[in-house]
């Protein structure tokens, strides 16, 4: 069986060569599975693709900005009968995806996503950051019923036979909110801890306030849609 490791990448030529050195290789296969690492980068102008590529990856470039248009790509260009995810940045313990696959496998799951709340390191996500996550979280218990504690996690393993059930239209930061709609709604799916560290010390991307009222609009939309 193979896993395909999904990263999207722009300008992260720290955290990705953190992310990638973070993957283990030797567990997974000792496990059986052969690994693949597909790296989608935004248009990096720095070392990101060099770095990664130097590092094994297999380097999709997907110059249409979006969060969720990286994923699809990403997605798309894969073959592994499971598929995990992660932001490129260094916070998302790819070391514990032995762990989550054997969660996968032992329960017969179609998917897991992660909640970063869990196991926290200090400082790895401001206040700010922590208050908007729980209105997120919040909005989408109330709207689509789904009680799991980070919406926003952007680590997921799932098989890759649900995609082609599911119905995700967000090229954005929604993406995230929207495959777990999708997944707990259709298919056996759960919620499970991870680590969660400080990112690397390239600029945010994130805009939060911005990225945060366009989610949390995404959750209106999204439930108005499963409605009609």
């Amino acid at each position: 069986m193979k896993i395909s490791v999904v990263i999207p990448a722009l300008d992260e030529e720290r955290g990705v060569a953190r992310t990638i050195d973070d993957i283990p290789m030797g567990e997974l296969v000792k496990m059986g599975y052969d690994v693949e690492i597909i790296v989608v980068d935004g248009g990096s102008k720095d070392r990101t693709v060099e770095v990664a590529e130097g590092m094994g990856a297999k380097i999709i470039v997907e110059e249409r900005r979006g969060y969720g248009r990286a994923y699809k790509t990403g997605l798309h260009s894969c073959d592994g009968e499971i598929i995990a995810t992660g932001d490129a940045d260094g916070t998302y313990p790819f070391s514990q995806l032995p762990s989550l696959i054997e969660t996968l496998e032992g329960e017969d799951l179609d998917f897991i996503t992660t909640n970063r709340f869990g196991l926290m390191e200090e400082g790895a996500m401001s206040p700010l950051h922590k208050f908007g996550n729980w209105i997120l979280n919040l909005a989408l218990k109330i709207l689509h019923r789904i009680h799991i504690e980070d919406s926003q996690s952007g680590m997921w393993v799932f098989r890759r036979k649900i995609l082609s059930e599911m119905d995700l239209i967000s090229d954005g930061m929604s993406f995230s909110e929207e495959i777990k709609i999708e997944a707990f709604n259709k298919f056996r799916s759960k919620e499970v801890p991870i680590t969660y560290g400080k990112r690397e010390k390239e600029e945010k991307k994130l805009r939060s306030w911005r990225d945060g009222f366009s989610n949390l609009i995404f959750l209106f939309k999204k439930r108005v849609n499963l409605l009609t």
